[in-house]
């Protein structure tokens, strides 16, 4: 059902060799991203959204607010939106501190200058402010620049790919301070990317884009599961889960995830009760069995049903699972055609899952 709150986006372009066309409600709060090859459409339909490609009779609402339809179009410069690039963009002969300012300029007052006072906080670039850009690294640009987009206070934030143009460093530098966005903003994020580590660190929700279509359209834990998607079939394919720390058992060092399905034993994590956790289980690190087997080392065991079997290549085949009692979960398993025929495999079967290891997204 369309809420209020979400993001209602229709546009059609059309280029010599190239056409847009979407129609999409995405939720009005969190991180969605837009995923996809270079040349699949994911900045264009940024640039719809911000007002900067004009697309005749296309729709765009954010939040119940009307920006374009057939007969009205809001400029970029009046839409209530931040936008970050590729690129931090900073004005070189200004300060970090003077480039903050110089975005409050639409924004006045006691609630502009609360505005830069949290955007600094969640960015963390309180002892940057004085510097001017060739004096930051390029993580450190780009934090800027993302706290300059926050503090026009903005109704949506766009992002594209802020992190492509950083080395291997600079995005683990500056992947937990888009991780506490994530966690804190009150804003719907569009984040386009094509890295598949950047949509299982931040989104909630994903726009699969393909030859300028949404292929499709939905929450991250269920696209990234689906066997008609290429994600599920890829080398690297995973399931993301959400998971509340549970407990401590000092003992053995361990902690303890809780989700809808069931329970996670990790190593031991430096976060405290209550917290939420997301965690990454890769397709490979993933078996299946008839029994639930206490005679191995792997310590995490979940009764799990057999939802759908996919082949991936003459040896291989690809088991979506549903785990816990009312199999809601979705987990990925990678086996061989050999292993599904000797357990025989079928949907609504009812196995057990043994992941042999779980990471922490975040």
């Amino acid at each position: 059902m369309t809420m209020s709150n979400d993001i209602l986006a229709r546009f059609n372009l059309h280029w010599p060799g190239f056409a847009l066309g979407v129609d999409l409600t995405l939720p009005g709060r969190g991180v969605t991203a837009l995923f996809g090859h270079s040349g699949s459409g994911k900045t264009t339909l940024l640039r719809c959204v911000a007002g900067l490609e004009r697309a005749p009779g296309g729709y765009l609402a954010v939040g119940g607010d009307v920006w374009q339809d057939g007969s009205h179009f809001l400029p970029t410069y009046r839409r209530p939106l931040g936008y970050v690039f590729q690129e931090a963009s900073l004005f070189p002969h200004l300060s970090a501190r003077r480039n903050l300012e110089y975005g409050m300029k639409r924004v006045r007052g006691a609630m502009g200058r609360t505005a830069l006072e949290h955007a600094v906080d969640l960015l963390g670039i309180g002892a940057l402010l004085d510097r001017r850009p060739d004096q930051l690294s390029g993580g450190e640009r780009q934090r800027v620049a993302i706290a300059r987009a926050l503090v026009l206070q903005p109704r949506l934030l766009l992002m594209d790919e802020p992190l492509a143009a950083l080395d291997f460093k600079r995005k683990q530098e500056i992947l937990p301070y888009l991780e506490r966005l994530h966690d804190e903003l009150e804003i719907p994020v569009l984040y386009v990317t094509h890295s598949p580590d950047e949509v299982a660190h931040l989104a909630d929700h994903l726009v699969l884009m393909e030859n300028g279509s949404a292929r499709a359209a939905g929450p991250l834990s269920e696209l990234m599961t689906r066997l008609d998607l290429p994600l599920a079939r890829a080398e690297a394919a995973e399931s993301i889960i959400e998971t509340v720390v549970a407990g401590h058992d000092d003992n053995y060092n361990l902690s303890y995830l809780d989700f809808r399905g069931g329970r996670f034993a990790v190593g031991r994590l430096q976060r405290k009760i209550g917290k939420p956790a997301r965690v990454r289980i890769h397709a490979r690190d993933v078996s299946i069995a008839l029994k639930e087997h206490r005679d191995s080392s792997i310590v995490n065991i979940i009764a799990a049903q057999v939802q759908e079997l996919a082949p991936l290549n003459d040896w291989q085949m690809v088991v979506r699972l549903g785990l816990g009692p009312e199999a809601t979960v979705p987990l990925l398993a990678r086996i061989t055609r050999r292993s599904a025929d000797l357990l025989e495999l079928i949907p609504g079967k009812q196995v057990f899952a043994q992941v042999k290891s779980v990471v922490l997204a975040d």
